[in-house]
């Protein structure tokens, strides 16, 4: 008997992660295809693979000293304290305020700890995204890994290459839709209005948590530069609204920089992969605009992905971690002072309490949740 296309993606996911190697392509489809990654449960496994994570090696929570003399401390509050309204609503106000104060310590974290990226407005948009859905470890883990790769060019000292990025967006309206894209000519309108769709993953402007995540499951599966073509296909899916406004740039800015709350997501995402196939960014790099500039996402991504190729499923991961404690267990130790054991023994049983709170808060290994898995299947 054929099973229900959610039941059978939940067993497909549930198959690919406990491959060894883990099957990326079919996990990379699970979240492109309609529906994404469908539930925080699975995200909270596939999200890690997808970036190529070990989640039992995890960076440790930020120190106390994370913050001092950090040269963009103050601006990270500032957005940070201003970002209420990326929580979810009826939220507890003390437990928004902990989020808050791990939101600012993940960003001063991933800065400290890559000193070649540079902080910019829209950047805590993505951060508090994962944060609420993976934990604090996760959230540095995969913000290390994006900021490195496809967030690295908006992470430059100067917007040279983030404006290149968004020069992308006329050369793919013109090869579409040429009547549109000269009206947007003539209008001088240009393509600030998208700037903050794509330097935060449309977090900033979209209201609905759910849209946000599924477009996240989107993009983490794919091409850096796959948030342009999302824009692209947003313009052309408002075509006729665009077109029958005043042809100025301050009426097509108004009316582009308002993002609609009820588009077709699932039909803009299938027609983004579509646009992506058929004008793929070699083929716009022919545009004077496009050339002579240097994406650093893009002439890193295929090694990315190739890192992506060659993980062990959770269950393995998971033994190889026990082997390891065993082995350190096994090691022989010197006699210590009674006050230096009582020491370790409070070190160690702190260490296990952290392990066991990540491991619940974060990811779970495939074995683990297998049975739970299963259950949503019959």
């Amino acid at each position: 008997m054929k099973l229900p296309w959610k039941k059978q993606k939940l067993l497909d996911i549930h198959q690919a992660l406990n491959s060894d190697p883990v099957d990326i392509e079919t996990l990379q489809r699970a979240a492109l295809s309609e529906g994404g990654l469908l539930t925080d449960d699975i995200r909270r496994k596939v999200w890690p693979k997808l970036l190529s994570i070990n989640v039992y090696n995890l960076p440790a929570k930020p120190s106390k000293d994370v913050r001092e003399d950090h040269k963009d401390y103050r601006q990270v509050v500032l957005d940070v304290k201003r970002s209420m309204r990326r929580f979810p609503k009826g939220m507890r106000v003390d437990e928004r305020e902990v989020l808050q104060e791990q939101l600012i310590d993940i960003i001063l974290d991933v800065l400290r700890r890559n000193p070649q990226l540079h902080y910019y407005q829209g950047y805590h948009d993505i951060v508090v995204t994962f944060l609420l859905v993976v934990g604090e470890r996760m959230t540095i883990a995969i913000m290390e890994k994006l900021s490195n790769h496809h967030l690295r060019d908006f992470m430059d000292p100067t917007m040279d290459s983030t404006k290149h990025i968004l020069n992308y967006l006329m050369p793919i309206l013109e090869r579409m839709d040429r009547e549109l894209h000269d009206f947007m000519i003539r209008s001088e309108v240009g393509t600030i209005f998208a700037l903050s769709w794509l330097i935060t993953w449309y977090g900033y402007v979209l209201s609905d948590f759910r849209h946000v995540l599924r477009l996240y499951d989107f993009f983490l599966a794919s091409h850096p530069l796959m948030a342009i073509y999302f824009a692209a296909v947003i313009v052309l899916y408002r075509q006729k609204e665009v077109k029958s406004s005043e042809c100025d740039m301050a009426s097509v800015h108004h009316l582009l920089s308002q993002m609609p709350q009820d588009l077709p997501y699932e039909e803009l995402i299938g027609r983004a992969q579509s646009l992506f196939i058929s004008c793929p960014p070699s083929l716009l790099t022919q545009s004077a605009a496009l050339q002579s500039h240097n994406i650093i996402a893009i002439s890193t991504f295929t090694d990315f992905q190739t890192s992506t190729l060659r993980q062990r499923p959770d269950s393995v991961l998971r033994q190889q971690l026990h082997k390891r404690h065993e082995n350190q267990l096994t090691l022989p130790m010197s006699p210590q002072p009674a006050s230096t054991n009582q020491l370790v023994k409070m070190a160690v049983w702190g260490l296990s309490a952290t392990l066991g709170a990540a491991a619940l808060a974060v990811a779970q290994t495939a074995m683990d949740w297998a049975p739970e898995f299963l259950s949503q299947l019959f």
